[in-house]
């Protein structure tokens, strides 16, 4: 996106609203990914392990996590690696396309997502669900849905 003539400068209250959620989304994310270190991952991580414990087989092509998780694919690849280092997740081959590679979710990994899932959700819903009041909740839910499709790649 390239802006064309004048900017359309934030007005002094759209600037406090943009400020506050780039400091609440930054805020945030590092408590969340804070308490996920004591189980030994991190907040990427868990998304993956959730994202594949949701996967038909616990598995999805590499290209498929990438865009599921949001990550870039080499990013994705790094992680993948570390995770297959702890036994959370293998790589295997694609029986119908050489060229593709499955992530897979292994027991270790399910059994991880088991342990941490419950204190991430507690986290969760004190940070952010029941920080933000009702009516908010579902205002935030609606800016975002318009958000993602304002942002939709084409």
């Amino acid at each position: 996106m390239i802006a064309e003539g004048e900017p359309r400068w934030l007005t002094a209250d759209q600037q406090r609203v943009w400020r506050a959620y780039l400091l609440g989304a930054a805020r945030l994310t590092e408590a969340l990914d804070a308490d996920l270190r004591q189980f030994d991952v991190d907040l990427p991580e868990y998304e993956i392990l959730v994202t594949l414990s949701e996967a038909p087989e616990r598995q999805l092509r590499m290209s498929e996590l990438a865009t599921a998780v949001h990550q870039s694919r080499s990013r994705l690849t790094h992680t993948i690696s570390r995770m297959e280092r702890d036994k959370l997740v293998e790589r295997v081959g694609c029986p119908t396309d050489r060229r593709g590679v499955w992530a897979t979710l292994t027991e270790t990994g399910m059994d991880r997502l088991r342990t941490a899932a419950p204190c991430h959700v507690a986290a969760v819903r004190q940070l952010f669900v029941d920080a933000v009041d009702p009516q908010d909740y579902a205002a935030l839910g609606r800016a975002f849905e318009a958000v993602i499709n304002a942002t939709e790649p084409g």
